[in-house]
C-alpha cells in the first residue's frame, strides 16, 4: 500500500507552470526593445569639444598672472559642416558690454613649477559664442571654465558663471571655479 501510494504521488508531478499571457508577451518585448534603444543611445558618441592643449609661450605672447603660475591656452581648428559646433572658435570681437579679467589661483598645494591651462568659453546675450584667447577681458555674457592643473597635485576644476560689465576675478580653486566681481579676496 505505501509504494503504490508513492508511485501515484510521484505521477502527479508538480502543477504545470500557467502559459505567459500574450499582453504580458507583448509588455516584455516592448520592454526589451526599449531597453536596446537606450543602451544603443548609451553607447552613441557625443559631439563634444576637444580639450585644449598646452602649449608653451613666448613671455611676449602672454602676460603671467602669478609668479608662480603661468596661464596658457590653444585654440583648436574650428570644426566644419552642419554638425560642427558653432561655439568652437575663437570669440575675438562682440557686440555689447565687455569685462575685464584677472586669472586667480587659490588652490593648493601650489609648487614654483606648476603649469595650469584654463579655458573660458562665453555666449553673449547676443547669441556671439566662442573660447577667448586672451584671458584679460571678454564680453559680458554666460562663461564655462575649465583649469588642467599639473604640479604638486594634479588635477581638472570646472565651473559656470554669468559675468556683467566690470572687472572680475576668476578664482580656480581645488574643487570649482567661481568668479567674484572686484571683492576677491575680502568676498
Amino acid at each position: 500500500m505505501a509504494i503504490l501510494s508513492l508511485l501515484l504521488s510521484a505521477c502527479a508531478g508538480a502543477p504545470a507552470q500557467p502559459a505567459m499571457e500574450t499582453q504580458d508577451r507583448q509588455s516584455t518585448a516592448v520592454v526589451a526593445a526599449f531597453t536596446m534603444v537606450a543602451e544603443t543611445e548609451a553607447a552613441q558618441p557625443t559631439n563634444t569639444a576637444v580639450p585644449p592643449t598646452e602649449t608653451p609661450l613666448s613671455p611676449s605672447d602672454t602676460p603671467v598672472p602669478s609668479p608662480t603660475v603661468v596661464a596658457t591656452f590653444t585654440s583648436q581648428p574650428a570644426a566644419s559642416g552642419p554638425t560642427a559646433d558653432p561655439c568652437n572658435k575663437p570669440l575675438t570681437a562682440w557686440q555689447g558690454p565687455s569685462a575685464s579679467l584677472n586669472i586667480v589661483y587659490d588652490y593648493s598645494p601650489q609648487g614654483k613649477d606648476d603649469k595650469v591651462v584654463v579655458s573660458l568659453w562665453v555666449m553673449t546675450d547676443a547669441g556671439e559664442c566662442g573660447f577667448l584667447s586672451d584671458l584679460s577681458y571678454g564680453p559680458a555674457g554666460q562663461y564655462t571654465a575649465r583649469a588642467y592643473v599639473d604640479g604638486k597635485k594634479d588635477f581638472k576644476v570646472f565651473g559656470g558663471f554669468r559675468i556683467t560689465e566690470a572687472g572680475w576675478d576668476i578664482v580656480i580653486r581645488n574643487d570649482k571655479i567661481i568668479a567674484l566681481g572686484g571683492c576677491y579676496p575680502n568676498c
